[in-house]
Formats: structure tokens, C-alpha cells, sequence
């Protein structure tokens, strides 16, 4: 029976009323076909996101990149639908014969909406075309025409039978994979065919490097694939023709889309509110050709700030070991000065959109006005030589902290990859070490080595930081700290911030040191000491990044991270930046 008008508008208003035990539903973008000058889509679509509990907002085939880039930033998820053939042209191929129904406008659009969706960090699924266009936009490569291409005999992968119908069955081939995982199927399931339909012509060929193959027809055609640090998953077969006729395993494919999106949805509201930073960054080393307005070269700059939505980086003149000697110490200082003062012309180049912050105070204040912070570092006391007053002139200069040593020993102590000179800290470091407690500047123990550590901390009257290291007990690194160190920083009230440096992370692989790495060496910290001693200091532009958090603008890959392990927002809000800041305000405070 239809509504009356002022029976819909009830309904309208009934619905707007508060509901908390009704979860927000995520907004899951859908890429739309085009046939004939129409945008059109399949009602099997968007009917499973609805089922999953997620709210479709259909996404046009536009390549006006500022209609997609702000369509992109309200989403919470991507969905890439099926369609026609994907042109060769894309990958520098000739076409084949049999290639039908290209849209150059569809391919555009979508290979757009799949960066922008990307550096965004937002989850992707992608079913059929979208599962081809996918490995396309990540590196991979296509059967243009599958019966003819494929090296092997192929079965059908058209049916001629409706879409509803199963008429093959897949197999996975990748153990405990997110696709096994996603579809509910468990341990004995998992071994079995599954149950699917076919409607392609084209086919993944070579798989995009760092995916993973989790799905084959019985034929040996790619049926499947994910990405093991990227929220992103993708199969041949139609699951949305299924999903809405009771196949439970198919709608769990888009459940598990939208539970990936509300996640998303929830980080980006924590982003909102907390402050996110990031403790060590070399960026200054590329200051002589680089602009942080611009998004050209280099891992830290305010469009991947933006996109990863960070906040803060403190960001360090970096000084190399050199000679001892009062000339070279000389010009070490001054090199650190220039760093700092192209710092401070990159903050005035950009007014609007960024400041130096000095304190808590201004780091708050930077992100109620939406502008981000920049914090100045000076990364080895060699910088300072045995010249307190150089101490002082950085302090003047705004730095909020020192690593007293870098790859090798130097006046203040001994570095973990120096030869113990000292056996810990040098007399002079000792005064050093005093004076930056007395004038309010953190001590930074990363690089130094263990009996540097245990120096400064029984002798610093104010908590330190560990501003880019990670554990020992997971990788063991002498420029990790061991298990009882981090008790030891823990218990007078310091912060180690974990390093996104693969060499730091994974010792095994650490040309394949991922995210996943990372975060294990977060929650150990976490473990043992408490969400209170722990942040993140990425070493970007010195050598950091991870698979799966490469730049500043993946660094709401952590957040998401944190989120899926069943941590809190306060705990998440501390290791983000809390605990660095808590370490900060010590030093303002009265020494005892």
C-alpha cells in the first residue's frame, strides 16, 4: 500500500531521531557503468552494500579530478564494480581483435578513484572488472582475451545462464588469507570448492607486485587477490548477484567491506580530534631542493600530511660523524643552523597552512586553527662540539630536543655503533646532560649506546625520549632498546617512539619490513610497559618506511592498526602523541 505524503514525511522524522544502539553507516562509494551516454548500475550492488549495513553513494565516470577528490574525502570505503573490457592502450599493448565495450572515460575515472581511494587509505573491494582494474592500477598485467591468451584449456567463463546461477567453483590458495577470512569459512571449508558464477572475458595475468593470489578457478584462472598491508581485496566472480539471494559467504564479502569502512570511519573521526605526531623526520637534509608545499620527492611534505592526515613531525637537522676537532665542530653547528633556518622559511612560505610549534600550547592551538605543526630537532651532539652555548643557541632556535649521538662516539657519549670511548657518557656529557634538563630541551638516548642509556637515566632529573628505536627482544639491533631499558624509561616517566626503519623492525627481512612489523613492536611496548611509554617516529626521509606505511600520507594505516588490535581511542590518542607531549610539558615544569 503507498504512503500518503504526510506519512513519508513521519517516516522521515522518526528516523531522524537519535538512535545509539544503531550504528552510523559507512559510506561506501560505487563506481557506476556507462553505456550510451547513461550511468547506470546493477541493483545487486548497491542492495549488498545496503544488506551489509553500509549507505552506497554511487560515484560518476568523471576524470574532473576535483569532483573525485572530494566525492573520495567523504567515503569510507570503495567499491569497483564489473563492466566492460579495460582498455590495452592503458598498458602499452596493441588491442586484440576480440576487445569489446572500452569506455577510455570509465578506465580514467576509476584508475583516478583508485589512487585517490589509495593514498587515502581507504578499504577497496573489487569484483570483477574492478578486481582486473585493481591489479592494472597496482603494476600488474591482463589477459586481453582469455579463451585465446590463457596458456592452458580454459573453461567457460561467460555463462550464457543468469547471473544468479552458479556454474563453476573456486578454490583458495592462500592459507588463512583475508578472502577465507571475510567469507566466514573456516578451517575445513576452507579446502573446498566454492560455489560461484563466471562472467568475464578478460583476466588477471601477472599479479601487481606485493599482492598475494588467494583465489583460482579449476582451469588455473586468477580468481582472487589481496593485498597483506593494504585494505584492499578483490575476486573475478560476481558476489553481489549471490549476496541478495541468500548466499551467506558472498554478503559476507560485503560485511566485511563495511566493517573495514566503519573502522575507517572511526579513525578518521579519532584524526579529528586528537593530536597525530610524528617524532622523527630527516626531512631537512632535502631542503636545498624541496618545497613542502609541493608533492614532488621526499616522504614528509603537506599534501601527504594531509592524506594521511598527520598533524606534527618534529624534524631534525641531521648531522653525520665527522672529525673532532674545534673547526669541524665548527662547521657541523653551522650546518645545523642552516637546516634549521630553511625549517623556518619553509613554515613562513606557507602561513596559511603551517607553523613552528615550540610548545604543547602551540601544537594545540595549530590544530584548532587546521594548520599543521612542524617541531625543530637537532639530530647528534656533535652539532655542539664542547660548546655549551651552542646548546643554548638551539634551544633559542626553538629545538625541543637533541639525540646526543649518531653513528659514532662523539664528545657527549658513546654511540651504539661506536667503539665505548667513554663507557657511557663522556664528562662533558654528563654537563650536557644537566644543562638541557636545567634549560627545559628532552635528551634523546636514540643511536646511543647502552651504557650511554643507563647514564642518562639515572642522571637526568626530567623524563627522556627514545625518539625513533624500537625493541630488541623483536629485533635484535643494538639500536634497539632491550626489554629492561624500555622498563627502565618507562618507570621515570620517558616515551620510546618506534621506528618505521626496516633494519630496526624485521632483522631477518628488513628490505621487506612491513607495517605489520611495526605494530608488533608497538603492542610489545604496550605489553610490557603500558600504552603510556610508546609513540611513533617514523625516520622518514633517513630511511624509513614500511610496506603498507611508506610516507606521512599512509600513517593512518597505524591508527587502523591500533583500531583492529581492540585498543581504546584514549590509549591510541596517547601513543599518537599524548605521551610525547606528556614528555614535553616535563620539561617546563620546576626541577625538584
Amino acid at each position: 500500500m503507498s504512503l500518503t505524503l504526510k506519512e513519508l514525511f513521519a517516516q522521515v522524522d522518526r528516523a531522524s531521531a537519535v538512535d545509539t544502539a544503531t550504528p552510523t553507516r559507512p559510506r561506501i562509494g560505487i563506481s557506476v557503468n556507462r553505456r550510451d551516454g547513461k550511468e547506470m548500475l546493477a541493483d545487486p550492488y548497491f542492495q549488498s552494500v545496503i544488506l551489509a549495513g553500509g549507505a552506497p553513494v554511487l560515484v560518476p565516470a568523471t576524470t574532473e579530478l576535483s569532483v573525485l577528490t572530494t566525492i573520495v574525502e567523504g567515503l569510507d570505503g570503495l567499491l569497483l564494480t564489473g563492466g566492460g573490457d579495460i582498455s590495452p592502450d592503458l598498458l602499452g599493448e596493441t588491442p586484440h581483435p576480440s576487445i569489446e565495450d572500452v569506455d577510455p572515460i570509465r578506465d580514467t575515472s576509476e584508475l583516478q578513484l583508485i589512487r585517490l581511494a589509495h593514498q587515502r587509505g581507504l578499504p577497496i573491494f573489487g569484483i570483477c572488472r574492478g578486481h582486473q582494474l585493481i591489479n592494472v592500477a597496482f603494476g600488474g598485467t591482463l589477459y586481453q582475451d582469455l579463451p585465446s591468451q590463457f596458456p592452458s584449456p580454459v573453461l567457460p567463463h561467460s555463462q550464457a545462464e543468469a547471473r544468479d546461477v552458479i556454474t563453476q567453483s573456486v578454490t583458495l590458495t592462500a592459507p588463512d588469507s583475508e578472502l577465507q577470512r571475510a567469507m566466514g569459512l573456516d578451517a575445513t571449508t576452507r579446502t573446498a570448492p566454492i560455489p560461484v558464477n563466471s562472467l568475464h572475458h578478460q583476466a588477471v595475468r601477472d599479479l601487481a607486485p606485493g599482492f598475494i593470489a588467494t583465489a583460482e578457478a579449476p582451469d588455473g584462472v586468477n580468481e582472487a587477490m589481496e593485498h597483506p598491508e593494504y585494505p584492499i581485496l578483490s575476486v573475478q566472480w560476481h558476489p553481489e548477484w549471490l549476496a541478495t539471494t541468500g548466499h551467506e559467504a558472498m554478503l559476507n564479502l560485503f560485511r566485511h567491506l563495511v566493517s573495514r569502512a566503519r573502522r575507517y570511519a572511526h579513525a578518521r573521526r579519532l584524526h579529528h580530534t586528537m593530536i597525530t605526531l610524528d617524532s622523527h623526520t630527516d626531512t631537512p637534509m632535502l631542503f636545498d631542493a624541496f618545497d613542502l608545499g609541493r608533492k614532488e620527492g621526499g616522504r614528509v611534505n603537506l599534501p601527504l600530511m594531509r592524506e594521511g592526515r598527520l598533524d606534527a613531525v618534529v624534524m631534525a637537522a641531521y648531522l653525520p660523524q665527522d672529525e673532532r676537532n674545534d673547526e669541524a665542530h665548527r662547521r657541523a653547528f653551522d650546518y645545523a643552523v642552516e637546516r634549521l633556518t630553511h625549517v623556518e622559511e619553509q613554515a613562513i612560505r606557507y602561513p596559511n597552512l603551517l607553523d613552528i610549534a615550540r610548545s604543547t600550547d602551540d601544537l594545540r592551538r595549530l590544530k584548532r586553527e587546521g594548520r599543521r605543526a612542524i617541531i625543530p630537532a637537532v639530530e647528534n651532539g656533535y652539532a655542539i662540539g664542547r660548546d655549551l652555548s651552542r646548546l643554548h643557541a638551539f634551544k633559542r632556535m626553538g629545538v625541543a630536543y637533541m639525540t646526543l649521538c649518531h653513528n659514532g662516539d662523539n664528545e657527549l657519549c658513546d654511540s651504539a655503533a661506536g667503539q665505548g670511548e667513554w663507557g657511557g657518557l663522556s664528562p662533558f656529557g654528563r654537563e650536557v646532560v644537566a644543562e638541557m634538563n636545567r634549560i627545559g630541551m628532552m635528551i634523546d638516548v636514540s643511536h646511543a649506546a647502552d651504557a650511554t642509556f643507563d647514564d642518562v637515566i639515572r642522571l637526568s632529573r626530567r623524563p627522556i625520549v627514545a625518539t625513533h628505536s624500537s625493541c630488541r627482544a623483536l629485533c635484535d639491533h643494538r639500536r634497539n632498546l632491550d626489554d629492561d631499558r624500555i622498563r627502565a624509561l618507562a618507570a621515570t616517566g620517558g616515551v620510546m617512539q618506534i621506528c618505521l626503519y626496516g633494519g630496526f623492525i624485521n632483522h631477518d627481512h628488513p628490505d621487506g619490513a612491513t607495517l605489520s612489523d611495526a605494530v608488533r613492536h608497538i603492542l610489545h611496548v604496550v605489553r610490557l610497559v603500558g600504552p603510556n611509554h610508546v609513540g611513533i617516529g617514523s625516520d622518514f626521509d633517513g630511511g624509513g618506511g614500511l610496506i603498507g606505511c611508506q610516507s606521512a600520507g599512509e600513517m593512518l594505516q597505524i591508527t587502523l592498526r591500533l583500531l583492529a588490535e581492540g585498543l581504546s581511542d584514549a590509549d591510541i590518542a596517547n601513543i599518537w602523541g599524548g605521551n610525547f607531549m606528556r614528555v614535553m610539558d616535563a620539561q617546563r615544569l620546576p626541577l625538584a
